[in-house]
């Protein structure tokens, strides 16, 4: 059966240096991979032209293409004008980055979309957005919004209320299930227009709550006393509740065929659950 869709892994979930990391990728099988440029060795202000020849030749030589850079700079996403002023700029970078690196799809989190239009984060956001997406359009790349903070509706409102072909999704099915208690198959369905590339990843949610109390420890540094396993838990992709076959099909079914981009956040061993997580896909595509 010819398969539908490309499995790809971020590299920093091996917990290796770049290079290793690549290894990893090619030896589990992926297909491409996805590449943090917000900090580290592979920070998105360190690329001159022979960094980037650098990079192509070795995702090359391994036959390894890159899905997307994650271009996310935390804290409060774009709620806030201060965040703004330096994080509308360096997005713009990323977006650069992106084209001279050969991918069209940059991922980020924007912070908790209210469901208040007139709210002052809501006008920062969709501003902040609207002019990214807008810059990105003219490079040919996409900014996908990742899915998590709230219900797949309020996003795909959010995203008609910007208007930038330079805006979509990066569906994340597990941050659904975990933290809003969404369907991730309905919100393929919901987000079908704006989808450019997926993670994959599964979890489970232990406990309800208002995610913005979720994602404002995150942005905080944790000053709030919150153990993130009292709410909700990341396992292995196949041992949670994301509904893979029914979700694939979702995708299926809109004429997807991206990447599936393996994403683990947690665990002892990275390259093990990793593995798993490709030989899972494999049987599914």
């Amino acid at each position: 059966m010819e398969q539908h869709f490309k499995i790809g892994v971020m590299t920093d979930s091996f917990k290796l240096p770049f290079e290793q990391a690549l290894d990893k990728a090619a030896e589990v099988g992926a297909q491409g991979i996805q590449l943090y440029v917000v900090d580290g060795e592979m920070k998105y202000d360190s690329f001159d032209d022979a960094k980037v020849a650098h990079v192509r030749e070795l995702l090359t030589a391994r036959g390894l293409a890159i899905s997307a850079l994650c271009g996310d700079f935390g804290g409060h996403g774009f709620e806030t004008t201060a965040e703004n002023a330096w994080k509308v700029p360096a997005s713009k970078a990323v977006a650069d980055l992106a084209v001279r690196l050969g991918t069209s799809v940059v991922t980020t989190h924007i912070g908790v979309v209210p469901e208040d239009r007139g709210s002052e984060s809501y006008r920062n956001m969709k501003a902040a957005c609207r002019e990214i997406g807008d810059y990105a359009a003219q490079r040919g790349v996409t900014f996908a919004i990742e899915t998590g903070p709230e219900k797949a509706q309020t996003l795909h409102d959010f995203l008609v209320d910007v208007g930038s072909r330079g805006i979509g999704v990066n569906l994340d099915p597990a941050n659904l299930v975990m933290v809003t208690g969404d369907d991730p198959v309905r919100a393929v369905a919901i987000l079908r227009e704006f989808i450019v590339h997926t993670h994959a990843k599964d979890g489970v949610m232990k406990q309800q709550t208002d995610p913005r109390r979720i994602y404002d420890f995150f942005a905080e540094g944790g000053i709030e006393d919150l153990r993130m396993s009292d709410y909700f838990l990341e396992v292995p992709l196949g041992e949670g509740s994301v509904p893979f076959d029914d979700y694939l099909a979702a995708l299926r079914e809109i004429g997807y065929s991206g990447f599936l981009t393996i994403e683990r956040e947690c665990g002892e061993n990275p390259y093990a659950d990793i593995k798993k997580a490709v030989d899972f896909l494999k049987c599914k595509i």
